[in-house]
C-alpha cells in the first residue's frame, strides 16, 4: 500500500507519499481500506518531531479515518467485511489501509457521506469526553470554546447548543465568527480585538463560563481562570499557546473551580472504547436527526498532505481538512 511517511522531522515538505508494507490486523482488530482521513494539530506536531506515536501504534500520521472493512482479525464480532465505518486511531490514517481495534470503530452515521465521516471520530470523541464526561456540561450553563471555527470548535458549538447551553466562542476573523454564529454560537469574541474575559462576563451578567474548552494551554491559563464562573470547569486539550503557565491557586480556590487536561492518543484501549461507545450512544442520534453535522473546509488528495498541513498551520480553514485516497 501507499502511506504518508515522515523520513525526518521538519516542515510540510518532509511528508512523503511512499510504498510501505500492508498492515495486518491482530487479535481484536479489523483492517480498513481508507477512503479519507482528516488533519489534526497532533499530526503537525508529529511531523515536527514533538509527538511520537504511542508504542505499538502505526508510525504514519492520522488520528481518524473513514472507509470499508476489508478483513477481520481473530476474535472480532459485530462487524463484517464491507461495512462502512469511521474510526478513532492512534496513528496510521494517512494511508490506503489501517488496522483498527474493533472498539474504536463507529458506523457511518445516517445521512453522512462516507468521505465526510472521516471528520467525525476525533472531534466527537474529544468534545464528548472532555466537555460532557469530565466537565459535565449541563443544560442552561455557558460553554466557552476557544478556536470556535476549528474542527473541535465547530463540533463543540453544535453539541453545546443541542443540549441547551449558551455557547461563547473565540476566533480571529469576522468570517470565522460569522460561521460560528450560523452554527448557533451566542457570544462571539474576536480574540485579536477583544478581551474574552470581559466579553464573556458582560454577556453572562458577570457570572462567567461554567465550562471552558481550551486549545491554547499556557497563554490562556490565567485569563481562563478569570473567565470561569463559580464551580466552573476548565478543560485543556491543547498547547498551541505554550506548555508552562502561572496558576493563581487562590483564584481557583475562590471559585471552587476545577482544571482537567487530557489527550486521546495514548489512552488505554479500554478507555478509548468507552469514549467511542459513549459518542455512538449520545452523539450519533443527534447527527442522524440533523442537529449535528461534520464541518469540512476542503478535500485534498492524500498524496498532497503537505499542502493540507500548510492550510491548517496557517489557520486558513473552517472545520476539518480531509485527505482522500481516491
Amino acid at each position: 500500500m501507499y502511506a504518508i511517511t515522515i523520513p525526518e522531522p521538519g516542515g510540510p515538505e518532509t511528508l512523503v507519499w511512499d510504498e510501505v508494507p500492508d498492515p495486518v490486523p491482530g487479535a481484536g482488530e479489523v483492517l480498513v481500506e481508507v477512503v479519507a482521513s482528516a488533519v489534526n494539530r497532533a499530526d503537525i506536531m508529529q511531523r515536527q518531531g514533538y509527538y511520537d506515536p504511542p508504542p505499538g501504534a502505526s508510525p504514519y500520521p492520522g488520528l481518524e479515518c473513514s472507509g470499508r472493512i476489508s478483513a477481520l482479525g481473530p476474535g472480532v464480532s459485530g462487524w463484517s467485511v464491507g461495512d462502512e465505518v469511521c474510526a478513532l486511531l492512534a496513528g496510521g490514517g494517512y494511508a490506503e489501509k489501517v488496522a483498527v481495534p474493533a472498539g474504536q470503530l463507529l458506523p457511518v452515521p445516517e445521512g453522512v457521506d462516507l468521505k465526510q465521516a472521516a471528520a467525525l471520530p476525533e472531534v466527537v470523541c474529544t468534545v464528548w469526553s472532555n466537555v460532557f464526561m469530565i466537565a459535565h456540561l449541563r443544560p442552561g450553563e455557558t460553554l466557552l470554546v476557544h478556536g470556535g471555527s476549528s474542527g473541535i470548535g465547530t463540533m463543540a458549538i453544535q453539541l453545546g447548543k443541542a443540549i441547551g447551553t449558551k455557547v461563547a466562542v473565540t476566533a480571529g476573523t469576522k468570517e470565522k465568527l460569522d460561521f460560528c454564529a450560523e452554527l448557533g454560537a451566542d457570544i462571539l469574541v474576536n480574540y485579536r480585538e477583544q478581551d474574552f474575559v470581559a466579553e464573556v462576563r458582560q454577556a453572562t451578567d458577570g457570572t462567567g463560563a461554567d465550562v471552558i474548552l481550551d486549545n491554547m494551554g499556557a497563554k490562556y491559563l490565567e485569563r481562563n481562570v478569570q473567565a470561569l464562573a463559580a464551580n466552573g470547569r476548565l478543560a485543556i486539550i491543547g498547547m498551541q499557546g505554550g506548555v508552562k503557565g502561572e496558576l493563581n491557586i487562590g483564584a481557583l480556590l475562590g471559585k471552587r473551580a476545577a482544571i482537567s487536561a487530557t489527550s486521546l492518543r495514548a489512552r488505554p484501549l479500554s478507555e478509548k472504547a468507552a469514549i467511542v461507545a459513549a459518542a455512538r450512544e449520545h452523539v450519533w442520534p443527534l447527527i442522524a436527526q440533523g442537529h449535528v453535522r461534520p464541518v469540512v473546509d476542503r478535500e485534498l488528495p492524500m498524496a498532497d498532505a503537505a499542502q493540507a498541513h500548510r492550510v491548517v498551520e496557517a489557520s486558513e480553514h473552517i472545520g476539518k481538512v480531509l485527505l482522500v485516497t481516491g
